[in-house]
């Protein structure tokens, strides 16, 4: 057990600590025009998706996204319909990870982690930030380097094609095992890329890692969910929205998992970027398809989650 937990541990751990340095670093270059951003550019559906995918690029993290979606509407800052379109953005956004890592450009990890902390130790915060964010990027690659290592011990147990066989229908299967997975270590990137992974080294086949993909989708939707523990109906409207559209998107797609693992292979020849660019257009297609009923969709969630909530604050009582 020891050859498998510590490479999944240690890898997990890097890989997660370069997504915080990277959202920490961003966050700095950005300072406030991220809560700003949301605020002035969700207007319309459009606008609020291209918003969310901007802020969710910048954050590297479409839970982060959401969570502050959920805390501006619980303040009464942002409505809930607004966050619809961000919530597609976020969706799209989140995949601009995977896509770097599908560049191979992991043997820059090292230079990466030593420019980024020089830039740090500069005095001047721009390049502070700067520096942060190239040492994340150090770090995800080393993480997703180590997370690989599991393959080996993984395929002389035999425990995957075990869970496989013994698991009904693969695709569904996957899906489950997606959603599990990202919802524990709460980041779908993370889960995306030991996908990747996995099927680099001839452990997925590569309608099961499309099926983890789409599970991940539904894995990273706990995080929004729990946010929304303890806050006002509108907020909780926020995490049910998440979660229908990536549920719905999900079930819609899973009966054609084999097509589009055929057309990943026609779009790329190497594994990793065929597990990207699934993420990626499976995200774009479900975000344009939801996009035109982006306010009849808000109406059926607003009926689902109805009025009604008593909501008490310190020194006033309001009904939300």
């Amino acid at each position: 057990m020891k050859e498998i937990l510590i490479p999944f541990a240690t890898g997990l751990a890097v890989f997660l600590f370069g997504m915080q340095l990277i959202r920490i670093g961003l966050g700095i270059l950005a300072g406030d025009r991220l809560e700003s951003l949301l605020l002035r550019f969700t207007r319309t559906p459009t606008r609020g998706m291209l918003t969310g995918l901007l802020v969710t690029s910048l954050l590297q993290s479409s839970s982060a996204v959401t969570v502050l979606s959920i805390g501006l509407v619980d303040a009464g800052i942002l409505t809930f319909p607004q966050t619809i379109g961000i919530i597609l953005g976020t969706n799209v956004g989140t995949t601009v990870t995977t896509e770097i890592l599908a560049l191979k450009i992991e043997d820059f990890a090292l230079p990466m982690l030593l420019v980024g902390g020089f830039m740090h130790l500069l005095p001047w915060k721009g390049f502070k930030g700067a520096g942060l964010a190239v040492a994340g990027f150090g770090c995800i690659f080393l993480g997703m380097e180590a997370m690989q290592w599991l393959s080996i011990p993984l395929k002389e147990r035999g425990w995957i094609h075990w869970i496989l066989e013994r698991g009904g229908d693969p695709v569904w299967t996957g899906i489950a095992a997606g959603t599990l997975l990202t919802a524990v270590i709460q980041s779908s990137s993370a889960a995306v890329a030991m996908t990747m992974g996995f099927y680099s080294s001839g452990l997925l086949s590569l309608p099961v890692a499309v099926a983890i993909v789409l599970g991940s989708n539904v894995g990273t939707c706990v995080t929004g969910l729990i946010a929304a523990i303890g806050t006002g109906r509108s907020a909780k409207q926020v995490a049910v929205a998440h979660l229908i559209l990536n549920v719905v998107g999900v079930l819609l797609f899973a009966p054609v998992v084999h097509w589009i693992a055929d057309a990943a292979r026609l779009l790329d020849s190497d594994p990793a970027a065929q597990v990207a660019h699934v993420q990626t257009l499976f995200n774009i297609l479900c975000s344009l398809v939801a996009m035109p009923f982006a306010r009849p969709f808000a109406q059926l969630v607003t009926a689902l989650v109805p009025d009604g909530v008593i909501v008490w604050r310190i020194g006033k009582g309001r009904k939300r």
